[in-house]
């Protein structure tokens, strides 16, 4: 296990952020994660790093504070880890994110306080959010197993046992199990880049989704949207990859150009609370309605964050025959499920995904099409019927999706 944490701890620093000699990498962490923290330590250095910077995290703790602090604690950020942040991305440093938490550990919680501190931590640490949202610098999201996790995706097993059959799940997502992690990366890099340039091609205006579920919904797209996938670049022309695994192709959708019924394939663990069995209604673009099964106090409170989050912020597409979906496991983790289904995002857009972005202000982006938002909430609608067709500017239908999978030139 050591070994292999060694080799994905490098892959994620030379595949995933790329990491340049002498350069800031700042990594965020569960504190139960801190062997493979230390690996990425380790290799960081081995490549070059000016300075490896953790900031570590623990969600019991987080628990805590959201259930017992003073109600003014959740208006405000302290002043060192918005130095933190800011500093750090001002001096072009690299992020990589540890995805890993207990599904259920909020579901008590009362979500105001969520949304308060996140409103504040948004709000002071702006820049640093877009920066990374502009690819700006250079980010990567990647999990690791934690017990609580592990037992909720495998009920049936022990702690040591579950812990052990998520590493497995992980390595196989990410591509470790390959003779050459690396090199099967570029190949997959490559196939996500060859159907990102046939949708950039037809320049859509709108898709339409419809399956036995109910879900019947067009996506209006943008003039000059950018469908991307893969790998991303900074402006400096630095590449990286996003999203450790990832097997989407995606862009904005056009803010106001939204209509129809949407309903969820996979449950949704929106900030430690399980959202399951919900739908969205949305008209000109604007939830209208919302229903949930479980937890739709916290998604309705989401949907409240701000002006923004009632609409979509991205669109992307995922063949239900991928490695993830057909692993047939339920993660609870968005940075997985996402990668085994369609999924459209409530909230903030990537302003990469309008051609001439560059340098708009928010209001500017919504000028042209692109929500704005301190959120971004990705949730799933793939199934193994979903019908995708892609809508031409003179109304001719093409199709993209036939029972969950890309056909035709997409395939």
């Amino acid at each position: 296990m050591e070994t292999k944490l060694k080799q994905y701890a490098e892959l994620v620093v030379k595949k995933g952020v790329n990491l340049k000699s002498g350069q800031t990498l700042v990594v965020r962490s569960p504190i139960e994660c801190a062997p493979f923290t230390r690996a990425v330590v380790e290799k960081a250095y081995q490549a070059g790093a000016g300075d490896v910077v953790i900031a570590w995290s623990d969600e019991i703790c987080s628990k805590l504070n959201y259930t017992l602090a003073p109600e003014s604690s959740f208006d405000r950020v302290p002043s060192w880890l918005k130095e933190l942040y800011l500093s750090t991305v001002r001096e072009d440093a690299a992020y990589i994110s540890i995805s890993a938490s207990d599904p259920e550990i909020m579901k008590d919680v009362n979500p105001e306080r969520i949304k308060r501190y996140q409103r504040a931590y948004n709000r002071e640490v702006s820049e640093y959010v877009d920066r990374l949202m502009s690819n700006e610098n250079a980010w990567c999201v990647v999990s690791v197993p934690t017990v609580a996790w592990a037992q909720k995706v495998f009920p049936e097993l022990s702690g040591d046992a579950a812990v052990n059959r998520l590493w497995e799940a992980i390595f196989e997502a990410v591509r470790m199990n390959e003779a050459d992690p690396v090199s099967a990366w570029d190949v997959h890099k490559k196939n996500l880049e060859r159907r990102m340039n046939r949708l950039n091609a037809h320049q859509f205006s709108a898709l339409h989704f419809s399956n036995s579920a109910g879900t019947d919904l067009t996506v209006g797209l943008p003039e000059g949207h950018i469908w991307l996938g893969g790998a991303d670049r900074t402006k400096s022309g630095h590449e990286f990859i996003a999203n450790m695994p990832t097997e989407e192709v995606f862009t904005a959708p056009k803010r106001d150009g939204v209509n129809g019924r949407v309903v969820s394939a996979l449950p949704l663990n929106l900030n430690g609370t399980l959202i399951e069995d919900f739908e969205f209604e949305f008209k000109d673009g604007r939830v209208i309605q919302v229903k949930a099964r479980t937890g739709e106090s916290h998604l309705k409170s989401l949907l409240e964050t701000d002006d923004g989050a009632e609409y979509l912020g991205e669109v992307a597409l995922v063949p239900y025959d991928s490695p993830i979906s057909n692993s047939g496991i339920l993660f609870y983790n968005t940075l997985f499920d996402e990668n085994a289904a369609c999924h459209l995002a409530l909230g903030n857009a990537y302003p990469v995904c309008l051609k001439g972005a560059e340098g708009m202000d928010k209001e500017t982006l919504r000028k042209h099409g692109i929500n704005t938002s301190i959120v971004h909430e990705d949730f799933m609608v793939g199934t193994s019927d979903m019908q995708i067709d892609g809508i031409e500017s003179d109304g001719k239908k093409v199709p993209v999706f036939r029972n969950g999978n890309f056909v035709g030139e997409f395939e």
